[in-house]
């Protein structure tokens, strides 16, 4: 008996090291192991998946067929640009519930620079500019960090959905040759480092103002109610992700979310152009018109809990909102 129990631990040696091998094998035993698990929770989360790529395929097709249809018959620039436009569209309704209060602000017809809150992620400027292409059938130039730009695949984007890093005279060119611009002073630094208080984080950034200026364009204000409470930013390690930042000049802040508030974004009135205005006077200005939009329409601090409980409350009882 005692003889036996060397070739027993032998014998399980063996089979740790055929089967359990920590150095070749372990990653193949640990996906066996989990495997049960993996199945319970991935194939329920594919079938949604797929359920909502069926809603958004059918959204497209019930709201915008006539429009793609007719967009396919010219180049082929803008019928990207409108099937891109009825995806997002898509997108917004169902997961958001996206909604524009205002459009009527907009002036037909005419030049107009937006200045918008910058959310972690400005996922409300994608559904902003699809809409009011779809509906207008104008195309909102915007303007976007640099960093974007060294992106691989991101070249055919700026192309076609005329998207450019932004200097003074460009944007001012934009304007001048009769288009529709948004920019947002606060940029990256304020996608970032923005929180659910929802200040604006412009510092001396004066360019905005320098472009309307120039072009003698009037200016819109535009903010996002719930724009926070979709994406954040995580708010440990904040002082080493300023450090970074001011290093690098690149957005290393993780940012977490997806959650499926209420979005509206709320168009202010057109702020026009004055010649009796410097650059520091006009920033202040606009500054002061997307501050009142934020405490008009934003429940500060805000919640993702309320702005989920607004996403319900909003399909089951058909609240409007004001302009």
């Amino acid at each position: 008996m005692i003889s036996l129990v060397p070739n027993i631990w032998q014998m399980i040696g063996g089979f740790i090291v055929e089967y359990i091998d920590i150095d070749v094998d372990f990653t193949l035993w640990l996906s066996w192991l989990l495997m049960p698990l993996l199945i319970t929770f991935l194939l329920p989360l594919v079938i949604v998946v797929l359920l909502y790529a069926t809603a958004s395929i059918l959204y497209v097709y019930k709201l915008h067929r006539a429009r793609l249809r007719h967009a396919y018959e010219t180049d082929w620039k803008n019928a990207a640009r409108n099937t891109v436009a009825a995806v997002w569209d898509a997108h917004g309704w169902i997961w958001h519930g996206y909604e524009i209060v205002g459009l009527n602000n907009i002036p037909e017809n005419e030049p107009v620079l937006f200045v918008y809150y910058h959310g972690a992620i400005p996922i409300d400027l994608y559904y902003f500019i699809s809409k009011v292409f779809l509906y207008n059938s104008k195309l909102i130039h915007t303007v976007a960090d640099r960093f974007l730009f060294k992106v691989p695949g991101w070249s055919i984007i700026s192309d076609v959905l005329k998207v450019i890093p932004g200097t003074i005279q460009t944007c001012s060119s934009i304007l001048k040759e009769g288009n529709m611009l948004a920019i947002s002073p606060g940029g990256v630094y304020e996608a970032q480092f923005g929180d659910c208080y929802y200040r604006l984080m412009w510092k001396k950034r004066l360019g905005f103002a320098k472009v309307a200026l120039d072009a003698k364009v009037k200016i819109i204000p535009i903010f996002t109610r719930n724009l926070r409470e979709a994406f954040r930013t995580v708010s440990w390690g904040r002082r080493i992700w300023l450090r970074i930042y001011a290093a690098t000049r690149f957005p290393f802040v993780p940012i977490f979310g997806g959650f499926p508030v209420k979005l509206v974004t709320f168009v202010g009135k057109p702020i026009s152009y004055d010649s009796s205005l410097s650059a520091e006077e006009l920033q202040v200005k606009v500054a002061t018109a997307l501050e009142d939009l934020i405490k008009k329409h934003q429940k500060l601090p805000g919640s993702i809990t309320r702005a989920l409980l607004e996403r319900v409350y909003q399909m089951s009882s058909d609240v409007r909102y004001e302009e």
